[in-house]
């Protein structure tokens, strides 16, 4: 995947000139100048970037579609490109930058939860909004992010019943990359993963961008269990993958059931290494509608490329932005404090089907699916539900903490 070059120029051609505007004018519907400035924050190079460029290009269409059929409000949107490197230290630096020197009220950005919790205490502290588009464990309720990807309940309640129930799987190793996404996710598991009868056998980690997976799979292999929890991510995606199978390992017998892997990565690893495993996500580019159709068609229209794959972070990225123009047309101000007024209860029509925000903790109604990954690296849905489901970010402690962490989105509950 690479960024449109032609959009890229264009929009940071624009940047430069948008700078001279002068500071945002809070409470204001938009600068002086008629425009609407907001942050796009994900990473362009590093390690990050095999999934996060697609990202970048997702909310940059949205964007630009918007602007074409005439703006927010009659104002254009403005666009501020900044790359957050795959290193959280510099997803930090780019949001103080966007929020504080820039003084924008909403930036749409990143894909791991290193770089949320990275660039959450800018947003909390300053009070701006920040859009993140990706499936992540839960266990936070900022009042200063609006979270448009799944969380377990949406990824992880279907999925691990799933397995168990039909798959006939109940020996499970865990393994994932060594940040709070992947170790977050193992503690849901192994809850549900009891709670259905079955066992853990392990819950192992290599680094972030780890290439060399030969130790961990010889682990797997001798390890007794019938089935691969992956919370692996990144380009590590890729190499695991390929080392899993270049061990002799099959899907058939020992499938990797997977909450990252998406068709992204299946692109750059090859299908072969992947066919016959499993992935939970609300979106697949095998959703077989009308306006998934059309999406996919617009997209590779948009990054010029006929083979570009769409993905459930890449589809979060695009249907937030018009959730967020939603929410300013509504409050008629650009304001952090009214557009989180304005995004509760939004609805929208997304590739995935009907999506809406949840007003008590700012996270999104998704439809849980899980598909099988076929020959050419497409998905086939096996399993779905018939609605969208209510997004619980503290399902593995109940509903009790649903009501005392979430309810209104207000309380600061990142470090609890």
């Amino acid at each position: 995947m690479k960024t449109n070059r032609r959009n890229f120029l264009k929009h940071t051609t624009a940047f430069g000139a948008a700078a001279a505007l002068g500071p945002s004018m809070i409470g204001s519907p938009a600068r002086a100048s008629g425009e609407i400035e907001v942050g796009v924050l994900f990473s362009l190079t590093g390690g990050l970037s095999i999934i996060e460029k697609s990202l970048a290009d997702a909310t940059m269409m949205a964007i630009d579609e918007i602007n074409a059929a005439g703006g927010v409000n009659g104002m254009m949107i403005k666009p501020i490109l900044e790359d957050g490197a795959s290193d959280p230290k510099t997803y930090n630096e780019k949001a103080s930058k966007l929020v504080i020197r820039d003084r924008l009220q909403t930036v749409f950005g990143s894909y791991t939860s290193a770089s949320r919790k990275a660039v959450l205490p800018v947003f909390e502290k300053r009070n701006s909004l920040y859009f993140y588009p990706t499936y992540y464990e839960g266990f936070e309720c900022s009042k200063n992010v609006v979270y448009t990807g799944a969380v377990p309940n949406q990824q992880l309640s279907n999925f691990i019943p799933w397995i168990t129930n039909t798959l006939g799987k109940k020996k499970f190793f865990i393994v994932g990359s060594n940040y709070i996404y992947p170790r977050e996710m193992a503690k849901v598991s192994k809850i549900l993963i009891e709670q259905n009868g079955g066992e853990w056998v392990a819950d192992e980690y290599l680094e972030l961008g780890h290439s060399e997976w030969g130790a961990m799979v010889s682990k797997i292999k001798e390890s007794g269990c019938d089935v691969v929890l992956s919370n692996v991510v990144g380009d590590s995606v890729v190499a695991f993958y390929r080392e899993f199978k270049n061990q002799g390992l099959t899907h058939d017998k020992l499938p990797i059931c997977a909450t990252v892997t998406s068709e992204i990565e299946i692109a750059a690893m090859g299908p072969e290494f992947a066919e016959g495993s499993y992935t939970s996500f609300p979106y697949f580019q095998a959703i077989d509608t009308d306006r998934n159709r059309d999406f996919i068609e617009r997209y590779r229209k948009y990054v010029n490329d006929p083979k570009a794959v769409t993905h459930h972070a890449l589809e979060s990225s695009y249907f937030q932005v018009y959730l967020w123009k939603q929410a300013v047309e509504k409050a008629g101000d650009i304001s952090a404090d009214a557009v989180r007024e304005g995004i509760k209860g939004q609805v929208f029509e997304a590739p995935n089907g009907t999506v809406t925000v949840d007003p008590e903790n700012l996270h999104t109604y998704l439809t849980p699916r899980i598909a099988q990954w076929g020959a050419d690296g497409q998905g086939t849905i096996v399993n779905a539900y018939d609605a969208p489901t209510k997004p619980l970010p503290y399902v593995a402690y109940g509903e009790t903490a649903e009501n005392l962490f979430c309810t209104g989105a207000g309380l600061d509950t990142t470090k609890l």
